[in-house]
């Protein structure tokens, strides 16, 4: 069984340069589909320097067209028995390849999410291995002893020689945070412990993430009006199909490059789109799940939603409800009722 990853990547040529040397570097060496999504830097330069080092294939787009078509492209150029999703800010462990092919080798029909990390010290820099500021962050860079520029750095000899030296310094969760690491911690547990969960597809990731080529392309990809949470609704659809969701001990590392994180409750574009091509109450309450990780006091403790499984027993109680608006009363209301001891 052989791989391909696919990376989708725009306007980060110094990280995916980095990305590319940790795929280079695997004890299973897959094929390398990068698309590049109409970058205005130097991507093309590093695509070239890395193609005696990879089996290589590169895409250019002249024009963005967004994460889900970028994606869609990549595969469609793919080869390998499976494709993993992996973006181009984000290293690869060693072993990252080997543990995905080996999940798909135990058994067919599974969507496997790795562990997803991210490295903090990296948030300032444009070029993590060179240390040179992202702009609007040059007095902080400067502020910074040579002990911690050191230990901020991220250099292609440490990715090849010492990569626990990455490790180290790496957090789980794909951004850092509270809501972010539980968020992680809650979505492993359940696809560690509860493979019968009916929503393990809301545990899907946008990277790290493999299945095989086949059913991919079967399935028509990602949702091209999709930009975030495009994995997940993926996932939902193939998990309708009969295909399961598992994890795998294969990590990623996210080379942390903003303040904040992809918010899916502040973009929040993609619920019309999601809920339109999914009318289910567990979709409608999927955001509610990660509002009860925050700290907000919008939501009483009773109508918080903690787990994958709080969520599917909520979606199972408002099922059959006319629209997003009712599910989301309805279960606000049967919550409130619950912690008053009506209807306990």
């Amino acid at each position: 069984m052989r791989a391909s990853v696919v990376i989708r990547s725009k306007d980060e040529a110094d990280r995916l340069r980095l990305t590319l040397t940790s795929l280079a570097c695997q004890s299973e060496r897959p094929e390398v589909v990068v698309v590049n999504d109409g970058s205005s830097d130097h991507t093309r330069s590093v695509l070239a320097e890395m193609h005696g080092a990879l089996d290589l294939i590169a895409i250019h787009h002249e024009r963005s067209v967004g994460r889900s078509a970028a994606a869609n492209a990549g595969a469609a150029e793919a080869s390998g028995d499976i494709i993993v999703f992996l973006d181009g800010d984000t290293l690869a462990a060693p072993d990252m390849v080997q543990r995905h092919v080996q999940e798909h080798s135990r058994q067919e029909g599974l969507i496997v999410r790795g562990e997803t990390w991210h490295l903090r010290c990296t948030r300032l820099f444009l070029d993590p291995e060179a240390g040179t500021p992202k702009p609007g962050e040059e007095a902080k860079v400067a502020r910074m002893t040579e002990a911690e520029r050191a230990k901020s750095i991220v250099t292609r000899a440490q990715i090849r020689n010492a990569f626990e030296t990455v490790d180290s310094r790496a957090q789980a969760g794909i951004y850092p945070g509270f809501g972010p690491r539980r968020l992680y911690e809650l979505e492993m547990e359940a696809l560690r412990t509860q493979p019968d969960c009916s929503v393990l597809w809301a545990a899907a990731s946008g990277s790290n993430q493999s299945l095989a080529r086949t059913a991919f392309i079967d399935s028509g990809g990602f949702h091209p009006e999709l930009t975030i949470n495009e994995h997940r609704e993926l996932a939902l659809r193939l998990c309708e199909q009969g295909l399961r969701m598992a994890g795998c001990a294969g990590r990623t590392y996210h080379m942390i490059h903003r303040s904040g994180w992809r918010d899916p409750l502040q973009e929040r574009d993609w619920e019309d789109i999601f809920y339109r091509a999914h009318p289910l109450p567990e979709v409608e309450l999927l955001p509610l799940l990660w509002e009860s990780l925050s700290d907000t006091d919008m939501i009483p403790a009773s109508s918080r939603i903690r787990t994958l499984r709080d969520l599917e027993k909520a979606a199972a109680l408002c099922r059959g409800l006319g629209n997003r608006q009712a599910v989301r009363k309805a279960h606000m209301h049967y919550t409130s009722n619950v912690n008053e001891g009506v209807g306990a």
